[in-house]
């Protein structure tokens, strides 16, 4: 599925645990579901996507840290995941030294566009690059590649703060290195319906941001929270819960923003 139909996202949030990693196991799985080839590239040296597949880390010989340096291709370090349709490439700690290995090569920030160019990659219609909680090398990375930026907001007091610093990070990124990187949507995270500051945070970013937020609110789940320990995606776990039915019907209105776009 090369050409358009081909998607690269990245999943980033400066800010740690606003659900990043979750979204992307979750959406991945639920759109792997409904049929597409799907890719997880996992950028954070914490690995957390990797385990939460349930990736050992025993079998990551190879990981994204070679593939970011070049020393191996696509097909090489992708793992098949328990998740029909859904592969990945794992994460270990060897990340933590690849921004002190490529810092000094005029290609630094092109490392991982060059390496999701090849045939093998193109073969995934969609790819998440799920990145650490920081702007970093790696961060910046996934941003060059990408096509647009999928945003997971924390229904909290300062979400709204570090959202535009977010936005700012990505319009430096388009006007410098990636002009095609836009906005795939902001999806509101860990909502809890009986607290009044969580409803004006969605009220507040709706207004700001109007239709770039989805309308699908991820709900917080202890189902969702429960499923990384067993190295399953909610979506497999606890398939009837609240949590896991959010992601599906986030899946479905990523999949009808991509055929909007098509058809613009």
């Amino acid at each position: 599925m090369a050409g358009e139909r081909h998607r690269i996202i990245t999943i980033a949030n400066q800010k740690g645990g606003v659900g990043k990693t979750t979204t992307a196991i979750n959406l991945a799985t639920a759109l792997a579901a409904i049929g597409e080839r799907v890719l997880i590239v996992d950028l954070d040296p914490q690995g957390n996507a990797s385990t939460g597949l349930g990736i050992d880390r025993r079998d990551r010989k190879l990981s994204s840290y070679d593939l970011m340096i070049g020393e191996h291709g696509i097909t090489e370090v992708t793992l098949e995941t328990a998740v029909p349709n859904l592969f990945i490439v794992p994460s270990t700690m060897d990340l933590l030294g690849v921004e002190m290995e490529i810092s000094q090569q005029s290609d630094r920030v092109f490392k991982l566009r060059k390496a999701l160019s090849s045939p093998e990659a193109m073969a995934f219609s969609y790819i998440l690059l799920d990145c650490p909680p920081s702007f970093n090398l790696l961060t910046m990375n996934a941003m060059a590649a990408a096509h647009s930026v999928l945003v997971p907001l924390q229904c909290e007091f300062f979400a709204l703060e570090g959202l535009s610093q977010l936005l700012e990070t990505v319009s430096q990124v388009r006007r410098t290195v990636n002009p095609r990187l836009d906005i795939q949507g902001i999806v509101l995270t860990m909502f809890d319906a009986r607290n009044n500051l969580a409803q004006q945070v969605v009220n507040d970013v709706r207004t700001h941001l109007g239709e770039k937020v989805y309308h699908t609110l991820i709900p917080r789940n202890v189902r969702v929270s429960e499923a990384p320990s067993y190295g399953k995606p909610a979506i497999l776990y606890d398939l009837k819960c609240a949590g896991s039915q959010a992601y599906l019907q986030l899946a479905s209105e990523v999949i009808q923003r991509e055929r909007q776009r098509l058809a613009a």
